[in-house]
């Protein structure tokens, strides 16, 4: 049963993650806490596995998602490139801010951030484009921030990046592959970091890799990688408005039990 979930939950993700360039850790920090809690694991680590194992997985979904997204001319690899090297300091950073913080304080975060993503999405919030790119220093500097929360909030950093590039006039179909691409240095140093930090922690599970649980790494990974490409191909043929909106649903949901458990 836990096995099919996973495989689920990673073709949910994959799907999301192809469609709006997210990395589907909106949704997989969730079902892994409730999930990790229902198998027993200890409420001093059970969080944090939720992010490392999240992270883990989004290094697969976003090599499938950019693949197809480059296929199609959506990637702007002149702004991947800066963007990334403040994305690897960021990441790092984030990973050790989110081990000194204990498993109820960073669900609720999750929570919170989990709101303010429903009201974005479900009414369309977005900066106008009304500024041009910043330099190379302005990018690293994006980069760390983007980095830094994403690898808190064991996302691969779409929903931040997706509007800011956007406000920077780069066009929708390429504003979400290059998100996609940046989640992947996320996800790959955020996932490493966190398989260091986690090493030795004595309230692990069996088949654990520091904070990454490998049994939910795999099943989610099964799925994902296949749905992601499909959601990079719908991302260029639909307008995703309403799923938007039914995803917003389902970030509410997923917040309010954070911050009120």
């Amino acid at each position: 049963m836990i096995l099919l979930l996973y495989l689920a939950l990673g073709a949910v993700a994959g799907l999301l993650a192809g469609l709006f360039g997210i990395g589907g850790g909106l949704i997989i920090v969730p079902v892994l806490v409730i999930s990790f809690a229902y198998q027993g694991i200890s409420p001093d680590v059970l969080t944090h596995m939720a992010i490392g194992t999240s992270l883990a997985t989004i290094v697969f979904t976003s090599m499938s998602s950019v693949k197809a997204h480059q296929e199609k001319g959506g990637v702007r690899w002149d702004i991947f490139k800066p963007m990334a090297v403040g994305i690897v300091l960021g990441a790092i950073l984030g990973v050790y801010t989110a081990a000194e913080l204990s498993g109820p304080v960073l669900q609720k975060i999750i929570g919170a951030f989990a709101l303010l993503m429903a009201v974005q999405m479900g009414f369309g919030l977005k900066p106008k484009p009304n500024r041009d790119i910043p330099g190379s220093t302005g990018l690293v500097s994006v980069g760390t921030g983007i980095g830094w929360a994403s690898a808190i909030f064991g996302i691969g950093g779409g929903s931040l990046s997706v509007p800011f590039l956007s406000w920077c006039n780069v066009r929708m179909q390429q504003a979400v592959g290059t998100s996609a691409a940046c989640g992947l240095p996320i996800a790959i140093t955020a996932a490493l970091t966190n398989v260091y930090k986690g090493w030795g922690e004595s309230a692990l599970p069996e088949w654990s890799a520091g904070f990454i649980y490998l049994p939910a790494f795999i099943g989610i990974i099964i799925t994902s990688v296949y749905f992601a490409r499909i959601g990079a191909k719908l991302a260029h043929k639909l307008s995703p408005i309403m799923l938007k909106r039914i995803f917003a649903v389902l970030l509410v949901v997923v917040g309010l039990k954070f911050l009120l458990a």
